[in-house]
């Protein structure tokens, strides 16, 4: 059976895309961000801010070219959590200029299972799943270039076992799981988050105008 959920600002049941979604369309959203609306400069603020949080982890991935496994790892892991954070701020206050920008792209299957890919990873890490079990470093060999963390693999996972979760989260956990395996798995650190930062930031970049 189909996840349905009842809309908050209009009532009717609907189908959801998203695992957080509350509303129904993009005219509910409206209304109901009009009538919600807290400090839109504070939003504001706190928007840039995560964006800039954003592009120093990805600053970051770029310039470490030869960290050590704990360091990269910690590097992976804050750009993890930057991006979905972004991700996530973007949805819920700038739905139309999200939607706008990810309808405009060639690849939005793949983009949207690498925001997919990412929550799993970032709800699995540290509580169920070590990061070093998601990431396969980079095998160096004599006179091969070294590529730094960007360079770096996601692995590919057995099947989570999620028996403890109720029917709707083992659902939306197992659809996190399969874009993992989908668009992470055997890609490289780089081109993930290459992919997320870039259609970020174009989201983000007017999205009054959008």
């Amino acid at each position: 059976m189909a996840d349905t959920r009842i809309c908050a600002q209009c009532g009717p049941l609907f189908t959801p895309r998203r695992e957080h979604a509350r509303l129904c369309s993009a005219r509910c959203r409206v209304a109901w961000n009009r009538e919600h609306i807290g400090d839109p400069q504070a939003e504001a603020r706190a928007l840039d801010w995560s964006i800039a949080a954003m592009r120093d982890a990805m600053d970051r991935l770029a310039i470490d070219q030869a960290p050590g496994h704990v360091q990269a790892l910690t590097v992976i892991s804050e750009a993890v959590w930057k991006v979905t954070i972004v991700d996530a701020a973007l949805v819920r206050y700038h739905h139309q200029a999200y939607e706008s920008v990810m309808d405009a792209s060639a690849e939005r299957a793949a983009i949207e299972g690498t925001f997919v890919g990412l929550r799993f990873v970032r709800n699995q890490m540290g509580y169920h799943v070590d990061l070093a079990d998601f990431i396969q470093p980079e095998q160096h060999h004599p006179g091969a270039s070294r590529g730094g963390v960007t360079a770096w693999r996601w692995r590919s996972l057995t099947e989570p076992d999620l028996r403890s979760l109720p029917p709707r989260g083992r659902a939306w956990e197992m659809t996190r799981y399969r874009a993992c395996q989908a668009q992470l798995a055997g890609s490289t650190i780089g081109e993930t988050f290459d992919r997320a930062a870039a259609f970020l930031k174009l989201a983000s970049a007017n999205p009054a105008a959008a």
